[in-house]
């Protein structure tokens, strides 16, 4: 199944925002699919984001997207890993850990420093998963946010 995994294009943004608008859904917004396939087609077209996805049968099955950044404490680049998703019908069949394991071997692969993400508390299988993989929760920062 490791092949199924590939790195998308433009042309892939309609099916994948199909599983976006699930995501944002699943984070308690509005169900809005024009939004969505929007969004990530200017990720793409842009070239402001990678994102790994597992299709099947025509139907994208889940996604990550990654966007580059850098870390200026430890001076290198690093990669948030901001959205992680599969659909309901296709969890636990390892496509999560597919989709990590492509953002691990971009970030190797491009000299990336980290991997950064963050997660809902009550995200118990996401915080699991990523705890299996070798990330350690922080317990020494906080995170804000400031809406404009």
């Amino acid at each position: 199944m490791k092949e199924s995994i590939k790195r998308a294009a433009k042309e892939n943004s309609d099916i994948i925002g199909e599983v976006f608008n699930l995501y944002r859904i699943f984070y308690n917004q509005e169900s809005n699919l024009e939004i969505a396939q929007k969004y990530i087609k200017q990720r793409l077209e842009n070239d402001e984001s990678i994102i790994f996805f597992h299709e099947e049968e025509g139907t994208c099955a889940g996604f990550t997207q990654l966007y580059p950044t850098f870390d200026s404490v430890n001076v290198r680049k690093k990669i948030v890993l901001y959205d992680l998703f599969v659909r309901e019908e296709y969890r636990r069949k390892g496509i999560a850990k597919l989709l990590m394991d492509a953002a691990k071997n971009y970030a190797t692969e491009n000299k990336f420093g980290s991997i950064e993400l963050s997660t809902n508390k009550s995200n118990t299988p996401g915080q699991t998963l990523y705890e299996s993989l070798g990330y350690i929760r922080d317990n020494e920062f906080y995170s804000y946010d400031l809406e404009i």
